[in-house]
């Protein structure tokens, strides 16, 4: 058993439902503090349920001067298991099977921490008076709604004054073999609940009534149809999508006052928050709507074109695994969209993706260690 696995076995061990750490940054910590870290305990949120976060740093030769600084991010927190009878074996009991390591967390994203913190021990030992810093932002916050970790992490660090140059989130973002996709990109979240007003009343008299899913039909229908833009080279078009529909007490013969509509906005740099909200509430307008929008803007797209970051990770996956990987910015949102509002260079990379959140959750043994010496590689390529 590699120390990469052992480690990985051991973080999975401990069940780490967000926004609980179980102890997780500690076992990091620890092993941080040894290698000479500047080890940081961040808690924020409210005090009944704080979420913990992790930052950490070991500054090397030229820090002061310029020399980069390489954070490795992620989050220490899993999505809930769904039903414990449904697992062949226990969420939180790493187990092996035909080569593949089951458990909660396995491929999001605990083998990407490990590999992570094993691939910078290597480094160290290798080289001691390496130039440039590296360091380690985690948090317990990212499967959940991601207000009190990673977000308030890259405030506290602009406050002191903390330069962070590239970024390396363990997403997992391979699709079929470790290495064939990074991802330099997100695009922007935008979510709205949307209240449309009517006039509740008897079904069997509707001209006394005013049905808000009758009135809001035509204007579904436009916003579905519409082309908000033509993406481009680096990202899909923007696309709106409604999730939630609900009007109606329940009862078949009452005509329902509200229609309320839980819709998404996943954006690409080609569009704004503030133009979308607009275009969005003329079509409502136009078509004389009443209507309320609470929006939330989840996050900004984020794009790192080809540079330093890419050219040392690509070369890394290149030498490892002889892939030539590919750059994407599809899929969801990560804490990349905050770390890119204060660190140039920020890329996702991590194991294959293709079992996050599902039940059974894993990750091909064989795939560890060439994830650990792709990020070792990384920093000898940028800091050594």
């Amino acid at each position: 058993m590699t120390p990469t696995l052992r480690l990985t076995e051991a973080l999975i061990a401990r069940p780490s439902v967000t926004p609980d750490d179980g102890g997780c940054q500690q076992v990091v910590a620890e092993r941080l503090q040894v290698l000479g870290f500047e080890c940081h305990t961040l808690t924020f949120g409210p005090s009944v349920a704080p979420v913990a976060n992790l930052w950490a740093i070991k500054r090397g030769r030229g820090h002061a001067s310029g020399a980069p600084t390489l954070v490795f991010a992620g989050h220490t927190d899993v999505v809930p298991t769904g039903p414990l009878d449904q697992w062949t074996t226990p969420p939180f009991v790493p187990s092996h099977r035909n080569g593949m390591l089951y458990g909660r967390g396995a491929a999001d994203m605990k083998t990407s921490l490990a590999a992570m913190l094993v691939a910078t021990e290597e480094f160290v030992a290798t080289h001691p008076q390496h130039t440039g810093s590296v360091a380690f932002l985690l948090t317990s916050d990212e499967e959940g709604p991601s207000v009190d970790g990673t977000v308030k992490v890259c405030e506290w660090l602009t406050q002191r004054g903390e330069r962070l140059d590239c970024c390396i989130v363990g997403e997992p973002t391979s699709v079929k073999s470790v290495g064939d996709m990074i991802k330099n990109g997100r695009r922007g979240s935008l979510s709205g609940k949307l209240r449309i007003k009517g006039v509740q009343g008897h079904i069997a008299y509707p001209q006394l009534a005013k049905n808000p899913i009758h009135l809001a039909a035509p204007a579904l229908a436009e916003l579905a149809a519409i082309i908000w833009d033509a993406g481009n080279e680096h990202f899909p078009p923007t696309s709106w999508q409604m999730s939630n529909i609900h009007a109606g007490t329940g009862a078949n013969n009452v005509i329902p006052g509200e229609l309320v509509i839980d819709f998404n906005f996943r954006f690409s740099t080609e569009s704004t928050p503030e133009g979308l909200k607009e275009r969005l509430q003329a079509v409502l307008a136009q078509h004389g709507l009443e209507f309320e929008i609470d929006w939330t803007l989840g996050g900004r797209p984020f794009l790192t074109r080809p540079g330093s970051l890419i050219e040392a990770i690509a070369g890394a996956i290149k030498d490892v695994t002889g892939l030539t990987t590919e750059l994407s910015t599809t899929g969801g949102t990560s804490d990349g969209r905050f770390i890119a509002q204060i660190c140039p260079q920020v890329v996702e990379f991590g194991p294959v993706n293709a079992s996050i959140h599902k039940i059974d959750e894993h990750v091909a043994v064989a795939d560890i260690e060439p994830l650990k010496n792709i990020y070792r590689q990384t920093l000898e390529r940028l800091l050594s």
